[in-house]
């Protein structure tokens, strides 16, 4: 059963960007991340109150809650700026880079956690790093090549954020349940995403929403809270070092989905960087 959890994680991983790539057509991205994340903050307390961990609210110390604020506004900056690459760029070039950020996190902890880099790490950074270089290709329209800088940019903090994500992330649950410690960043993330959207007037472009819009973001939402419920039900039943490994292989659903659905293709070049970034992962969970 747990191997059917672990698959079902990486599935609803991997549709999240394109459920996501759909809803901000036609929106704001701010605006979409604020939407999106109200549905996340739900599953997210549904998990707490699942594992019962709600009861150690009140034993958080104040240095770890410091913590898992500063990991909640590192997330909630990943987010803003990986939806944002996605609306301007294409899933198969923005997704790569996002899932890159395990190089800039093991990196990170080596310099400020003290964490070793084994030769075998070493070379499955080394993999992922150029496979992400391949399949980041330039288009030729003219059109394309304007948007490129933009969404290379956006994309690129989107990782460096979400490697902060984890190492303050690391520190701040430290001692207390990690499905609280997410739903804690969550509210932190929301919190940050909805006052982004006011403080650049915003507000008023959801009623402009289409419903199609409506839907899909919803459903991104949906699909995120999905995923990190089977994630959490196939850790608790099966080892962790299958699961993590399925888990991660949800950028082959991601690439698949944008194929069939948006027609965006693989040049040769890209589908062998593809298979160097999955190979590099799974040697980092080796």
């Amino acid at each position: 059963m747990w191997l059917l959890f672990a698959c079902g994680s990486a599935f609803f991983a991997g549709i999240t960007a394109i459920l996501a790539k759909v809803g901000i057509r036609n929106t704001d991205s701010n605006v979409a991340t604020a939407l999106r994340t109200s549905v996340v903050v739900v599953f997210s307390w549904v998990m707490v109150f699942l594992t019962g961990a709600q009861r150690g609210v009140t034993a958080i110390a104040p240095v770890t809650l410091l913590f898992l604020v500063l990991s909640g506004l590192a997330t909630g900056a990943s987010w803003v700026c990986y939806f944002r690459a996605l609306q301007l760029g294409d899933i198969n070039k923005v997704v790569p880079i996002d899932k890159s950020s395990i190089v800039l996190t093991v990196i990170l902890a080596f310099i400020l956690l003290g964490e070793p880099i084994s030769w075998l790490n070493g070379a499955a950074l080394v993999m992922i790093g150029v496979g992400t270089l391949m399949m980041i290709e330039k288009k030729k329209s003219a059109g394309a090549r304007a948007k490129d800088g933009r969404w290379l940019i956006y994309a690129l903090l989107s990782a460096l954020f979400a490697s902060l994500t984890s190492i303050l992330g690391k520190i701040g649950i430290t001692g207390i349940d990690s499905n609280l410690g997410t739903a804690i960043r969550t509210v932190v993330v929301l919190i940050m995403a909805w006052m982004i959207v006011f403080a650049q007037g915003k507000q008023g472009e959801i009623r402009g929403i289409d419903r199609r819009s409506w839907l899909f973001l919803a459903l991104s939402g949906v699909a995120t809270g999905l995923s990190w419920l089977c994630y959490y039900r196939a850790l608790q039943q099966g080892p962790a070092s299958a699961v993590v490994p399925i888990d991660k292989l949800s950028i082959l659903v991601t690439v698949a989905f944008a194929w069939v659905f948006m027609g965006e293709k693989l040049s040769k070049k890209s589908a062998a960087g593809l298979v160097l970034i999955v190979a590099g992962t799974l040697l980092m969970t080796v």
